[in-house]
């Protein structure tokens, strides 16, 4: 799953957030957001961790480690995702995988 998971987010492009279940859906064999997330843990730094967001738009990330939260921050800002309350506009910056 998680090489599958790594391309599928080498994917998202820079402006736009994915939710964890929606890369868990796009996943040849759909796995859940929460699975998602379990896997994210172990993602390689060259990718592009910080634009995987909860699907309300939420920066769940801060549960794991504060510091990480401010550096999701500051990435999503550099690259023109504003919000409020730790909260993405989904409707404005979501991004949904095309059927392959």
């Amino acid at each position: 799953m998680r090489e599958e998971l790594w391309t599928l987010l080498a994917k998202v492009p820079a402006g736009r957030v994915v939710a964890y279940g929606e890369l868990g859906r796009a996943l040849k064999n759909p796995a859940s957001g929460y699975m998602v997330g379990r896997a994210m843990a172990a993602c390689p730094p060259e990718l592009p961790w910080w634009r995987v967001v909860g699907k309300s738009g939420a920066l769940p990330i801060h549960k794991r480690d504060p510091h990480l939260a401010m550096e999701q921050q500051e990435r999503l800002r550099a690259e023109g995702i504003d919000f409020q309350d730790n909260i993405v506009d989904m409707a404005r910056f979501g991004w949904v995988f095309d059927a392959e």
